[in-house]
């Protein structure tokens, strides 16, 4: 961990040499950015594990005691200068940095499930997604026939498309989407689902009033934040029963399965080196040992997308 710098906010924008408002988003990537989330920031953090996780599982920072962490926040959007004021995906990437030297990440996003049960059915829903170059927009026939092929992804688009835009990075309520395997010190298995809930409660803006918010006003909301103090977030563990399927980030689980709290994590603002932080590949399938994958095909599938989108981005460089 380096020692954090002052960070100050003035009347440019955090990267001024992509900054500019577009009229809307655009679905294309952009060179040298990650093919989706490419604006973020990057924090400081520590985690400090509950207890409650420990006879679950040997993974080292779900023990007792805590962690450094690096936190990235981000927009979904693969154009990094669009406007934080419109309704789209938000991320929560944790990488926490662990004793021996090793590391493990946690990313989620604020809404509960995924749109596609396997890799094959997303690129199929992107291919509905598409943008019709007459009206700008998806055609809905499209967007419905997919649908109809694969009924469980419709609440993943509904949910998408009433997610909140939040006051800030801190107010909102992220999910990992897909199912992991906890083992613990007699190689029991129990299926797990991960959920951070903020300290700061869940606090949303209207369309009206995010509109007159500046581009990055989620980043800067969140450095004032800290300048107050910590913000915090409570990871929640939702655990599975026998017949909970985790082979489907479309399916949630039933709301009635018991939940712990693993564990809680602070953030203190701002990393030295946004550009070392920005460029690392927060993959899910970075597991450590008390840890394992589902048999979800799209968290192992993610793995090598995120590889790819690494080494593009990198050529641009």
């Amino acid at each position: 961990m380096t020692t954090l710098r002052p960070w100050t906010f003035t009347t440019q924008p955090l990267w001024p040499s992509r900054q500019s408002t577009p009229s809307r988003a655009s679905a294309a990537p952009t060179p040298g950015h990650r093919r989706v989330h490419a604006r973020g920031m990057c924090f400081d953090a520590t985690f400090t594990p509950s207890g409650e996780a420990a006879s679950l599982t040997t993974a080292t920072h779900l023990q007792a005691d805590p962690v450094p962490a690096v936190v990235r926040f981000s927009n979904s959007n693969t154009n990094p200068t669009v406007p934080d004021g419109i309704r789209a995906g938000r991320g929560l990437a944790v990488r926490f940095l662990l004793p021996d030297g090793t590391d493990t990440d946690l990313v989620s996003v604020h809404i509960p499930v995924f749109f596609a049960a396997t890799p094959q059915e997303f690129l199929e829903l992107l291919g509905a997604l598409k943008k019709d170059p007459v009206t700008g927009a998806p055609d809905p026939a499209k967007v419905a026939a997919y649908v109809a092929a694969h009924p469980t992804a419709a609440r993943g688009l509904q949910e998408a498309g009433r997610m909140p835009i939040p006051v800030g990075y801190g107010t909102a309520r992220y999910w990992a989407i897909h199912a992991f395997f906890w083992v613990d010190a007699q190689g029991g298995r129990r299926a797990v689902r991960y959920r951070w809930e903020p300290d700061a409660g869940l606090r949303e803006l209207s369309e009206e009033a995010a509109a007159g918010k500046d581009a990055e006003y989620l980043a800067r909301e969140l450095v004032e934040r800290l300048a107050d103090g910590p913000a915090g977030f409570t990871l929640r563990v939702q655990l599975g029963q026998d017949g909970d399927p985790t082979d489907d980030p479309t399916k949630p689980w039933p709301a009635d399965r018991p939940e712990i709290v693993a564990g809680h994590l602070r953030i203190t603002g701002p990393v030295a080196d946004q550009e070392h932080w920005a460029e690392q590949v927060y993959d899910p399938t970075r597991i450590t040992p008390g840890v394992e994958l589902s048999d979800d095909p799209v968290l192992a599938f993610r793995s090598q997308a995120y590889a790819v989108s690494h080494e593009r981005r990198a050529a641009h460089r």
